[in-house]
Parts: structure tokens; C-alpha cells; sequence
């Protein structure tokens, strides 16, 4: 592995340089090389350069020295968020990640299992365990797809692996707890004065955007899409573009029923855009948000009218391959957990 050579300098002196070459399949994969005025210092210098460079690690530590988990992150957003249609929330956690200190400045071959458990420790003093959940998540779909592409990048999955196993032994993470939340009849009476009064001075229907959601089952980044030119009048039927699946992020374009309330809420909308409701989504989210501040309504979300929407569709009477028309959810499964009736509206039969 090691050569020394003696030359002579321009002063006339004699000069030894240890040449170091390290080959893995008939290739040089490391290359370094000293040069010494004595033949004792040279030796001395092969032999611990030797012995460094031969513990397990040692190379690819040289190789790689400098490439941190961010590099990977950062290269996986680059190459993929775009081609792949990331989500809005995996996009924004990605991003976050790449500025999450210690673990984004850690390089790749010191990264450890103590590492990932520390970070997940720091996070749960202030996110959720699902929420710190995705930070596992999506730090091994980067790097398994970094190393099919690297394949000599020290990348350790396993690293991740042991990491979520002592992680959800002691409650670091967790998957997301399903929401049963729907908004009570009070509620949505605060809700709808409020939006009544905000909308006079406001380009913004907040009203209407609440209800048809409450109506039509459909998500906030799904009605922002609404197009009028993809209702079919005579039938009631509408179109939902590039509709939310496990897999499929592009070309999923899927027809719905609309309700007759949801029909009379949209036939009213100005039709001065291509879109039905033509305003940004984290504009309607923020003003649900405030309005629920405002009106002193704890823990209810936008999303969470879609499931009061699903499970009104129910306890109108309708099949779940009726509701699944209205709602489009991918599985009969998934569905049923929407089915969160009020026993009180039970009508006992005789």
C-alpha cells in the first residue's frame, strides 16, 4: 500500500517521500503521499498511516469528509420535489429539515443512531410525536433514494432503522392519531355570523367557501381547483384534478357528485376566472384559523368540515358507495372511519 522514494532536493539534501495508494476492486480509491528529511521519519509515518487507514471506516471518512445529512436532503429536494409533485406539507417539512442543527450539519459517516435519537429528543420538546414521526420518514426516503443513485456514498439506513425502533420504544414518535373532530351546531353558528359580517368587507367568501366544504366533502387545496368548465350541468356532476392518492400525485383526475346544496353555493360564485373560487389556499386556511380564534373555538380544523361533510353524507341515508361518489376516498376501509354519527340522531325502529 505504501512506497517510500529517495530523491534528491535542489540544495543537494536527500528527501524521502512515502507515497500511500489504497485500491478496492483494481481501483485507487484513496491517494496521499509526505515527503521527510529523514528514512526514520518516512517508516514511522507508513507505518501509523497504514495502521489509520486500515480501520473499518477510514476511507470512506476520507473519501466523503464534509458530505452532511443536509447535502442529502438538499439533493433529494433538488432532484425530485418537482418530477415526483412532493405534497405542500412534505415539501415544508423537507425544507425545515434542511435547517433542523445539529443533525443537518452531521456528515454522513459519523452520522450514528445517537445522533437521529437526540435530534428526535430536542423535537418532541415542542412538536408532536407524529410530527416528529415524519422527520424519520422523510430522512429515509432520501436517503434510499440518494444511495440508489450513490451507491458508494457511506449512506446507513440501518442507522435510521435502529433509531425508530428505540424512538417508538420510548415514545418519541408515533403515527398520527385519526381526528373524530366535527364542529358542533354552535359552533358553526359563531363560524357563519362571523363570516357573514367579515365578507361585506372582504373579497374573500368565507361563508360560502365554509359551507360548500361542509357540502361537497371536498378538501381546501381541492375547491381553490374547482374549474367551471369541468361541471357537467344536466348532471351535477364536477372534476377534481390531480385528486390526493397514495401513489399517483399527477393525472389523477376524478369526477364527484355534487349535493344540491353544494350546487346552489357554487352557481352563485362570480364566474370571473377560469376557477370556481379563485383565491389562495393558505388565505382561506389563515382566516379559518383566525375566525376560530376570534370566536373562541378550540382544536378544529379546515380539514375537519370534510369529515363532517362525510359523515352527514351517512346520516342523510346514503350507502358507502354512495358517499364514496361525494367524497372520492380512495378505499371502502378508509371511509368507514368517517362514519362518526351522533347516536342522538338514531331514529329506534319499532
Amino acid at each position: 500500500m505504501a512506497t517510500i522514494i529517495k530523491r534528491k532536493a535542489k540544495d543537494g539534501s536527500t528527501r524521502y517521500r512515502v507515497q500511500i495508494r489504497v485500491k478496492k476492486g483494481g481501483e485507487v480509491v484513496h491517494s496521499e503521499s509526505a515527503t521527510f528529511p529523514t528514512i526514520k521519519l518516512a517508516k514511522e509515518y507508513e507505518r501509523r498511516r497504514e495502521t489509520e487507514l486500515d480501520q473499518p471506516g477510514a476511507i470512506e471518512r476520507m473519501q466523503y469528509s464534509g458530505l452532511t445529512v443536509r447535502d442529502v436532503l438538499q439533493w433529494y429536494f433538488d432532484e425530485y420535489h418537482e418530477v415526483s409533485g412532493f405534497g405542500e406539507s412534505k415539501m415544508y417539512h423537507i425544507k425545515m429539515m434542511l435547517n433542523m442543527e445539529p443533525l443537518a450539519s452531521t456528515e454522513l459517516v459519523t452520522l450514528s443512531t445517537a445522533h437521529l435519537v437526540d435530534h428526535l429528543k430536542n423535537r418532541r420538546k415542542t412538536v408532536s410525536a407524529s410530527t416528529a414521526n415524519n422527520d424519520l420518514v422523510w430522512l429515509r426516503v432520501a436517503f434510499r433514494t440518494a444511495k440508489s443513485h450513490f451507491p458508494s456514498y457511506p449512506i446507513s439506513l440501518q442507522v435510521i432503522d435502529d433509531a425508530a425502533v428505540i424512538a417508538r420504544k420510548h415514545k418519541l414518535v408515533a403515527k398520527s392519531a385519526q381526528r373524530d373532530r366535527r364542529p358542533t351546531a354552535e359552533e358553526l353558528a359563531l363560524l357563519s355570523d362571523y363570516f357573514i359580517r367579515r365578507d361585506q368587507g372582504s373579497s374573500i367568501p368565507m361563508h360560502d367557501i365554509m359551507w360548500f366544504a361542509i357540502h361537497s366533502a371536498r378538501r381546501q387545496g381541492e375547491i381553490v381547483k374547482l374549474k367551471w368548465s369541468d361541471n357537467n350541468e344536466e348532471v351535477q356532476v364536477g372534476l377534481v384534478r390531480d385528486a390526493k392518492h397514495p401513489t399517483k400525485k399527477v393525472g389523477n383526475h376524478r369526477k364527484f357528485k355534487y349535493t344540491n346544496e353544494a350546487w346552489e353555493i357554487i352557481q352563485r360564485q362570480p364566474r370571473n376566472s377560469e376557477y370556481i373560487f379563485p383565491y389562495y389556499e393558505k388565505t382561506i386556511s389563515t382566516a379559518f384559523t383566525k375566525a376560530c380564534q376570534l370566536n373562541g373555538i378550540e382544536d378544529l380544523r379546515f380539514h375537519d368540515l370534510r369529515h363532517e361533510a362525510t359523515s352527514r353524507l351517512f346520516e342523510a341515508g346514503y350507502s358507502i358507495v354512495e358517499v364514496q361518489q361525494f367524497t372520492l376516498h380512495e378505499s371502502w376501509g378508509v371511509l368507514k372511519r368517517y362514519t362518526n354519527l351522533r347516536p342522538e340522531n338514531l331514529e329506534l325502529r319499532a
